[in-house]
């Protein structure tokens, strides 16, 4: 059976699309809200779905979803709690591809093997686990291959070509290519040698799998760009997380937030060509 984001990223192919994968932290703004961000976002386009599972210390990220992954956990958000989120969207679109951004300690501490058999069981397409690195990663690799889950590694800036080809030996689902040396957060512009990254994986990975880009993409432009470089998805996350703190009425917020995703896959439709 094929993975579900193995499937949209090859019906997107077909069409000649970037994927827009939308992140969104389970609990923010509060439990009920989180469902209804992700119907938004859906509704406007989004193309996976990435649910971040909020943890105590999340180094990846930056000021923007720590703050959203403190609230949730202040809202009683659990990793029980976000698999029953992933259960309830499932049930409403059984075709919609979703992982989990989380980190380690969350599968480790109720036993890995048990927590992706329960994730799959939700509904669950795949983890991006930013904490876990390659050569650490033996059981949840060959768990995850048992279960048809996506192991969504990361690579930066800096990442050497020797281990550029280990990661991307072990990636199932898509590469994600961190867009700057840092943490995540929306920027305003981005350097050249982000492009050049992009480049340099698409070399090492592109005929095994698609090349994600995340970190920092809040703009149309900002997708064009990295589409316009080989990637075949942009990751938004702290835009969306700007977006739902912004304050005002849910129903706005809401409509603000599927005009959005709406706006961004439409920088999306821009024909990429391939580079293998």
């Amino acid at each position: 059976m094929i993975n579900r984001i193995t499937k949209k990223f090859r019906e997107l192919e077909q069409k000649g699309e970037g994927a827009l994968i939308c992140y969104v932290v389970a609990g923010y703004p509060d439990i009920a809200t989180s469902k209804q961000v992700i119907d938004a976002l859906v509704d406007g386009g989004a193309d996976i779905i990435e649910v971040g599972i909020p943890f105590s210390d999340p180094i990846a990220d930056g000021p923007t979803i720590q703050a959203a992954s403190n609230i949730a956990l202040k809202n009683g958000m659990t990793p029980e709690k976000a698999l029953n989120l992933v259960r309830a969207v499932r049930k409403k679109y059984p075709n919609l591809p979703m992982l989990a951004m989380t980190y380690s300690n969350i599968l480790v501490r109720p036993g890995m093997e048990k927590f992706m058999y329960d994730s799959k069981q939700c509904g669950l397409d795949g983890f991006i686990l930013p904490d876990l690195p390659v050569d650490e990663a033996g059981t949840y690799t060959s768990v995850a291959s048992k279960l048809n889950l996506a192991t969504v590694f990361l690579v930066s800036p800096n990442t050497r070509d020797i281990r550029l080809h280990k990661i991307a030996a072990n990636t199932t689902g898509f590469l994600y290519v961190v867009s700057v040396y840092g943490i995540t957060g929306a920027r305003n512009s981005f350097q050249k040698y982000t492009l050049n990254t992009i480049r340099a994986v698409k070399r090492i990975a592109g005929a095994k799998v698609p090349v994600a880009v995340g970190f920092g993409i809040s703009r149309p432009v900002h997708a064009k760009i990295m589409i316009a470089a080989g990637a075949e998805a942009i990751i938004v996350g702290s835009a969306i997380i700007n977006k739902i703190s912004d304050g005002g009425s849910v129903t706005r917020m809401l409509i603000d937030l599927e005009n959005f995703a709406r706006t961004m896959k439409r920088a999306c439709k821009i024909k990429y060509h391939k580079t293998h």
